[in-house]
């Protein structure tokens, strides 16, 4: 690879990881080409895009961010082979790695960046699968703030038939 080939490659993955708010590096050595074919589809099939860096050129990419983006934190797993998964949702790749783990030994994941936050280690994969979506965030807020106006309108509807049943009481008592 040529200096100028380097320096394309840097540019290019510089920025892909900085516009991107949620990636992951993971190990996907060992696993046969067809294996790997396999992962890839089902990358290509959740919507993951996935690419084979030297670490040096990730690295390159990465040191001249911005310190506030927290980058630094992932160069301590930029060793041995590294696949990085790129993604707009920030479970979907250790969803699929945990899914694809069920039958193989690997990817094994190296560390993930999501929305600053840097998760190092194979076992952070747990919680990274169990992290909430913007979505699911969202619909969580919606249900959180309607709930108190849930249970207003059936207090009222409550009240009110409890007077009607009281009401009701009298009249007959009063007959």
């Amino acid at each position: 690879m040529t200096r100028e080939d380097k320096t394309a490659a840097i540019e290019v993955l510089k920025e892909e990881l900085a516009n991107t708010p949620f990636f992951y590096l993971a190990d996907s050595s060992t696993l046969t080409v067809a294996k790997i074919n396999q992962f890839r589809r089902k990358c290509f099939e959740q919507g993951i895009k996935i690419k084979v860096a030297k670490n040096t050129l990730i690295r390159k990419a990465l040191e001249n961010e911005p310190e506030a983006k927290g980058f630094a934190a992932l160069f301590e797993a930029l060793h041995g082979p590294t696949t990085i998964m790129i993604s707009d949702n920030p479970k979907a790749p250790a969803k699929l790695i945990e899914e694809f783990r069920k039958t193989e030994e690997r990817p094994i994941l190296k560390a993930a960046y999501i929305d600053s936050a840097v998760f190092l280690g194979d076992d952070q994969l747990k919680a990274l699968t169990q992290l909430k979506t913007k979505d699911e965030m969202i619909g969580e807020i919606i249900g959180l703030l309607q709930s108190p106006g849930r249970r207003l309108a059936s207090q009222i509807q409550a009240t009110g038939s409890k007077i009607a049943g009281i009401v009701k009481t009298l009249e007959e008592r009063a007959q």
